[in-house]
């Protein structure tokens, strides 16, 4: 298990930062904290409560340390969270401003859910045998991610083509100081920070992929991307929210993807 641990614990107010290195190094997935409320650490198996309330100031603390004020972050908290050095995830709630239907901003943010990007390697093994698309499916936080992460390394170690990895919220292969923290893999190449309909077809252009690869698709126009990707002959790894085959079949999103059969698996 591989984790950019000192990249998360500089999200981190100093004041909250040895107690949450001494519980929290081995097995947190998530801090949560909110504003007048004691911080919470969040682990598979329960949480555990912190005696420090969280104040506004530690709420500004955080994403100032997460965005590091560039235009890419501040633009991804319109859609409600900011991908730190490390990959570690930042979602944040509070009074959102909203323009022509679509939300822009959150102008005062009152709680944050700070997930951990931890990396396991070999979990994907068995799986080497499946030789087309591939749909993880599942709830949040149920290590979609994780297992997708593996079987890209996987697919890539095994020589089974180029593999390359539209990475739109920096979470599959997180950069820090300009160094992937976690294994690529052999034949992986990662677009990072790109919309997943405009990389996509980017990929595709550009990069002569056996394999395209994205996490979470969410907008009918990453499907549309897919279907594209797809019908031109390269094989697609990708995760959706869903809690059953069934959900998935039921969701007008991914109605596309489901009536052309994509993901045979």
């Amino acid at each position: 298990m591989r984790c950019a641990w000192q990249a998360y614990l500089k999200l981190i107010p100093h004041r909250m930062r040895q107690e949450i290195d001494m519980y929290g190094r081995e097995g947190l997935q998530e801090l949560r904290l909110r504003t007048g409320l004691e911080s919470e650490l969040v682990f598979q198996q329960g949480s555990r409560r912190l005696p420090f309330k969280a104040t506004n100031d530690d709420i500004a603390f955080v994403i100032n340390a997460a965005s590091e004020y560039s235009p890419w972050a501040a633009a991804s908290v319109s859609n409600g969270f900011v991908t730190a050095l490390g990959g570690h995830r930042v979602g944040i709630c509070g009074v959102a401003t909203v323009q022509d239907g679509k939300m822009i901003g959150i102008s005062q943010p009152t709680s944050l859910c700070i997930r951990v990007a931890r990396d396991f390697e070999n979990i994907a093994s068995g799986l080497e045998s499946i030789t087309d698309s591939v749909l993880i499916i599942g709830p949040p936080n149920s290590g979609k991610t994780t297992l997708l992460r593996d079987l890209i390394r996987m697919k890539s170690n095994l020589g089974q083509g180029n593999v390359a990895v539209v990475d739109e919220r920096e979470e599959l292969f997180p950069l820090v100081k300009g160094v992937p923290c976690f294994s690529l893999g052999l034949q992986t190449d990662v677009l990072t920070a790109c919309p997943k309909n405009i990389g996509v077809e980017t990929v595709l252009r550009t990069m002569s992929p056996a394999w395209i690869a994205v996490d979470e698709i969410t907008a009918q126009s990453d499907c549309d991307a897919l279907l594209h990707a797809g019908w031109c002959g390269v094989h697609l790894l990708a995760t959706a929210h869903a809690g059953t085959l069934q959900d998935l079949k039921t969701r007008p999103v991914y109605r596309s993807i489901v009536d052309y059969r994509l993901f045979s698996t």
